[in-house]
């Protein structure tokens, strides 16, 4: 009983000692030299994680990257996605595609003639190919505001536009895919000047201003069992006109619609499955195997009835 008194003291004196005027075994003076001490240690670490953030924004411009040296040309990507790049389906079967469908409509919302006319930040840029390049509004070092876009109608993309056949293609075993160029601010890509290096279909043509867009079978046996392949884009081009670029970024161009290509596979061989492989084509557009989507993309039908 004793020792629990003493125990009880001990703990009592160790919170305050008044003999010796200590709380928790320290003197005021101790805890004030401690707690000065922690205020100048937490202050310098501060002091210094403030001055890196500020030293490193004032290297970073507001519309303009800083650093572009490491970016991989530009993605090449499709719409519906699936999982593995594998589109599936039945013909007769209408909620087998239906997943496909959905997002494509949702996709080509936005390129709607009625969402974009209500728009005063876009422009007519169609008729201007093929007179013209690149459609350049200032540098992005000089802040003029938002600046205008370009239109792009969906109705541009013929029978994959989905204006006159909701199904794009799926009902009658003719399947759409959408296909754009992902953006990079200030990108300008550059038409093919080497004809050797583009496939037979697109040797012989010129490439002025547009990017072209080209595919074919991904395996040697599946070479017959594609069938016909169908391109609509501006003006009937099968590629992305170069008008459209470059991109100016998300602060000075949020209404950018960059263009879009359609590609209609019109006599896939049913019952097969069918690995096609499409790239598109430009002198400052490279390719990665260990990519799939850096400048092509590759994605495997199978059709049935």
């Amino acid at each position: 009983m004793a020792g629990k008194k003493e125990s009880d003291g001990g703990w009592r004196k160790f919170l305050w000692n008044s003999e010796k005027r200590e709380f928790l075994g320290r003197t005021g003076g101790s805890w004030l030299k401690i707690f000065l001490f922690y205020v100048i240690f937490y202050g310098c670490l501060a002091a210094i994680f403030i001055g890196t953030i500020q030293a490193l924004l004032l290297t970073i411009h507001e519309f303009k990257p800083t650093h572009q040296d490491r970016v991989a040309p530009p993605g090449l990507s499709h719409t519906p996605r699936s999982d593995k790049s594998e589109i599936s389906f039945k013909i007769s079967d209408p909620a087998s595609y239906e997943r496909y469908t959905t997002s494509m409509k949702a996709f080509l919302k936005p390129y709607s003639k009625e969402e974009q006319d209500k728009d005063s930040n876009y422009e007519d840029c169609s008729g201007k190919y093929p007179g013209i390049t690149y459609t350049e509004r200032g540098k992005l070092e000089d802040d003029h505001g938002v600046r205008k876009s370009c239109y792009f109608y969906r109705s541009h993309l013929g029978s994959c536009s989905g204006e006159t056949d909701e199904s794009f293609g799926f009902s009658e075993g003719k399947p759409c895919l959408i296909v754009k160029l992902n953006r990079i601010v200030n990108f300008r890509p550059k038409p093919p000047t080497n004809n050797s290096t583009l496939p037979d279909g697109l040797k012989g043509k010129t490439f002025e201003n547009y990017i072209p867009i080209h595919c074919k079978n991904r395996r040697e046996e599946d070479e017959s069992k594609i069938g016909e392949i169908k391109y609509f884009g501006l003006g009937g081009l099968a590629g992305f006109p170069l008008q459209y670029y470059p991109y100016y970024g998300k602060r000075l161009h949020p209404n950018y619609l960059q263009p879009l290509v359609a590609i209609q596979f019109t006599n896939l061989t049913l019952k097969e499955e069918l690995r096609i492989e499409c790239k598109v084509y430009g002198d400052n557009i490279d390719y990665n195997e260990k990519d799939r989507y850096q400048g092509r993309f590759d994605v495997k039908f199978t059709v049935n009835s």
